[in-house]
């Protein structure tokens, strides 16, 4: 039953027998594919074989937007970030990610080995759980996003997950989640003991060259 549940993905190998997982979320309306072209621009020629697994988000009404059906990972009701991320829908994409970090468990993949990254919506989930995991993962990439209840960050985070470097980057001009969520987001990690790396970029709610190059310098040093 556990395996029926899992998520559809989209998944590329970038050689034989990978050791190392990258479980990619990719953001509101989108879906699986909206990230896959970025592997030949990411991926570097010394780098060890890598999983990149991209899950489609469920497909449920999202407030915000009339109601419309879309793959999103949790509802949003209004612009207030301080509540606009539905609670119930964040815990249900954790357990869903959760399901799909075991599946790479029990293709030989530990937890130290998955690089959990997300965009917009999808970084939200990414940061949300890895906060709270007890086994830590090698690393957290959090694009175009914020932590929801980052104020609250001392009564969720555990003190494992504190191990995991992070990598945050953001545009200047973002009109969908404005750099200040963002940064505040990686002030209260830093200050809440994490090794957050912060970048921001002259672009809007998208990533950039620069963005790629700088993420692909962080992810060497955590495969190394």
């Amino acid at each position: 039953m556990a395996g029926a549940a899992l998520l559809e993905t989209v998944e590329h190998e970038t050689g034989a027998d990978p050791q190392w997982t990258v479980l990619w979320l990719h953001g509101l309306g989108a879906d699986g594919h909206d990230f896959a072209p970025i592997v030949p621009e990411l991926v570097r020629r010394d780098w060890p074989a890598l999983r990149f697994v991209f899950p489609h988000a469920p497909v449920r009404p999202v407030t915000i937007n009339n109601g419309l059906r879309m793959r999103a990972w949790y509802d949003i009701a209004g612009m207030d970030f301080a509540t606009r991320a539905d609670s119930d829908g964040i815990a249900e994409s954790m357990a869903q990610v959760e399901a799909l970090i075991a599946r790479e468990h029990e293709r030989g993949i530990p937890a130290g080995c998955l690089l959990l990254a997300g965009f917009s919506q999808g970084g939200a989930v990414a940061l949300a759980l890895g906060t709270r995991r007890e086994a830590p993962l090698a690393g957290l990439i959090a694009l175009s996003t914020y932590l929801p209840g980052a104020d609250g960050l001392a009564g969720f985070a555990s003190a494992a997950s504190k191990r995991q470097p992070v990598f945050m980057a953001h545009g200047l001009g973002d009109p969908v989640v404005p750099l200040l969520y963002g940064k505040s987001s990686a002030e209260a990690l830093r200050g809440a003991g994490y090794a957050v790396e912060w970048h921001a970029y002259p672009m809007a709610h998208q990533v950039c060259a620069e963005e790629i190059r700088d993420l692909g310098d962080w992810m060497t040093a955590r495969l190394a």
